[in-house]
């Protein structure tokens, strides 16, 4: 659909996926001012009431990489009205329940919204206009702290005036009208990859992650050393050492760890762990701080309502400042906007560590942190995407969100150790003590520093084309008309036998297009902008490269690309300048490592592939004549030819019979 036949306008577009992104962020502070009471409301344990909060996270958690990964094969807007039904679902259960079992269920269905934001902003990357991408995105990356922030003071509201169920009609409502927006407003995406789901991959995430997530959310409660959570994180460890070499292994995995590994994305994904952190600690951190009593001197005795209304200005910011973001990803790029937010967040901490004397300077700080958020957020997605194949947007948008809720988690488990073990006591009661928040925002601020170190080590996108995989960056504007080409390489007309392989798409006038990795059985695919003439390149390990020129309609069969000549390591075995026949020839590594053997052929000639570029032994034998030579060898790109020739090394003598 071009955008001109598009059902409704831009703004209306960005504004329902945006709501939907900022309904999943207030899933998660939505139960916060309720904590203390759910014990009576619910008639359950403190411990028990903890998990209300903690199952939202769980399953957002679990969800998101799940969810992500369908909507790059089975549409991207199904799966943010899946979503956003069990969000909706699971609210109309908590506003009617007055059974804890129900509530937790309720809860649990909530946590599907996380994964609507990096669905959401898959869907902008491939629906709106190239200049209105970089606004759409940034606002909907921000959604995440935006809903965060203005959870607290609203459900604080809701639960003083109209009670604790009035929280989850509201919800309801809201969830109601948004799906109801994205069903009728967004168009769903044309850009997919169909093939397999990796079920046993999504089983062991899904079992690590909640073993992980466990530990670190009851490990203050629990005991950082006490046998529940260190078996959680020994089965977490255990279970992910049996899930990378399994998504390795297999064709279409759910995560794509080679595509994690390249430098921008692995890069990008450690930042993000370290931004999230400084971003929701200034959330919890400053609801502590203003909710003390006054009389400690560093308090300000504020209720929950009050404290969650000073947060207001830090998630209103990030709104305020979404064009501002947006302009500065055009101008400057990912990396650059992305050290600027993380510098912003650093200094406004320092900041903090200095200024916390009065209300005003309380909310001037978070104010600050939340102007950096803003920037980092926005910038985050822009440099995934600008490094992973269209087709993967969601999936890889995916991953960095588990990330950022790695890295939120990580804060609440750090902030809650600090804060329960640097206290004082205060009206018969332990409290945290001042030097426990100055040691957090240190903490927050080394922490954004160092994001800002990792960044600088992104690669600007003229580097990435120069990687060690070869393929350039994708242009993250997206485009209405985009459509995926799909087709196989084929080294020797025949499927690839698990052969790694790439294709690249370039526009005629050299601009970059697209890029995939093809699976174990060679399949790939890869999305354009429309019809039109490409170069397209296909490349296998081992085989020379195959370039093809394609005038590609919508509709056309698959193109298939054949690779036809392999990359070899050849040459004559011989004695003496005789050719020396079904000599046996061995490859080894300069390391003394087993690679391959064969034997020559009558003439002397063998042939085997050429290994990947590195230093090497050919070895020749002959069993009849009882000699062997070596020759070194440095393999690089290019076919090689070595000849060895037995009458030149050292020939033992022939021992005479008694």
């Amino acid at each position: 659909m071009t955008t001109t036949e598009r059902r409704a306008p831009t703004w209306a577009v960005i504004s329902v996926l945006s709501l939907a992104g900022m309904l999943a962020a207030l899933q998660q502070t939505l139960v916060v001012p309720l904590t203390p009471d759910i014990p009576r409301i619910l008639g359950v344990s403190e411990a028990n009431a903890s998990w209300m909060v903690t199952i939202t996270l769980l399953t957002g958690a679990v969800a998101t990489p799940i969810v992500s990964r369908l909507a790059d094969m089975f549409g991207k807007k199904r799966m943010i009205l899946i979503s956003l039904a069990c969000m909706v679902v699971g609210s109309v259960l908590l506003a009617v329940s007055t059974v804890f079992a129900v509530a937790l269920a309720g809860r649990a269905l909530q946590g599907f919204g996380a994964a609507m934001i990096p669905v959401g902003i898959s869907i902008m990357r491939d629906e709106l206009p190239p200049a209105r991408v970089g606004f759409g995105v940034a606002l909907m990356s921000a959604t995440l702290g935006i809903g965060s922030a203005l959870g607290l003071p609203l459900s604080g509201v809701l639960f003083e005036h109209f009670g604790w169920h009035s929280l989850f009609w509201v919800a309801a409502g809201f969830g109601a009208l948004v799906t109801a927006g994205v069903f009728v407003l967004v168009e769903e995406s044309e850009v997919r990859s169909p093939g397999r789901f990796d079920y046993r991959g999504a089983v062991l995430l899904s079992v690590a992650l909640t073993s992980f997530l466990v530990a670190v959310t009851n490990g203050g409660t629990w005991g950082w050393l006490s046998p529940g959570v260190l078996g959680c994180f020994a089965a977490s460890v255990v279970i992910m050492a049996a899930w990378f070499p399994l998504e390795l292994r297999i064709g279409e995995p759910l995560v794509d760890l080679r595509t994690s590994a390249r430098r921008p994305v692995l890069l990008t994904n450690i930042a993000s762990v370290l931004i999230a952190f400084g971003m929701y600690v200034n959330m919890l951190l400053t609801v502590q701080q203003l909710e003390l009593p006054e009389a400690s001197g560093y308090g300000f005795g504020l209720d929950v309502s009050a404290a969650g209304l000073a947060m207001v200005p830090a998630g209103l910011v990030m709104v305020v400042l979404s064009p501002v973001s947006g302009t500065l990803l055009a101008r400057l790029g990912g990396r650059m906007t992305m050290l600027i937010g993380g510098g912003i967040m650093g200094l406004a901490y320092v900041f903090r560590v200095f200024a916390s004397d009065s209300l005003s300077q309380i909310i001037i700080g978070s104010t600050l942190v939340g102007i950096g958020t803003a920037f980092a957020f926005a910038a985050m997605p822009t440099l995934i995407m600008s490094a992973v194949p269209i087709t993967e947007t969601a999936s890889a948008n995916g991953l960095n969100s588990l990330m950022r809720a790695v890295g939120g988690s990580t804060s609440s488990a750090a902030l809650t150790a600090i804060l329960t073990s640097m206290t004082v006591g205060f009206a018969g009661r332990q409290i945290p003590a001042e030097g426990a928040f100055t040691l957090m925002f240190w903490l927050c601020a080394l922490a954004c520093f160092l994001a800002c170190l990792v960044t600088w080590g992104i690669p600007l996108p003229s580097r990435v084309a120069a990687g060690r995989e070869g393929v350039p960056a994708v242009a993250v504007a997206g485009d209405s008309s985009e459509t995926v080409i799909r087709g196989r390489i084929l080294p020797g007309a025949r499927l690839p036998d698990q052969t790694p392989a790439f294709v690249t798409v370039t526009r005629m006038d050299g601009r970059p297009v697209d890029w995939a990795r093809c699976d174990r059985e060679g399949r790939y695919a890869v999305a354009v902008p429309g019809a039109g003439r490409y170069l397209l390149v296909g490349n296998a390990r081992g085989w020379a490269p195959q370039a093809q020129v394609i005038d590609f309609r919508e509709g056309a069969d698959p193109q298939d690309v054949s690779l036809e000549r392999q990359l070899t390591l050849s040459g004559t075995v011989t004695d003496g300048g005789a050719v020396l026949p079904h000599a046996l020839v061995t490859l080894h590594l300069g390391s003394g490592d087993f690679v391959h053997s064969t034997h020559a052929d009558d003439q002397g000639e063998f042939v085997m592939p050429l290994p990947v570029p590195g230093a090497y032994i050919v070895s020749a034998a002959s069993e009849e004549l009882g000699c062997a030579a070596s020759r070194k060898l440095t393999v690089n790109t290019n076919p090689e030819v070595v000849d060895v020739d037995l009458a030149l090394e050292f020939r033992p003598m022939p021992v005479d019979e008694p």
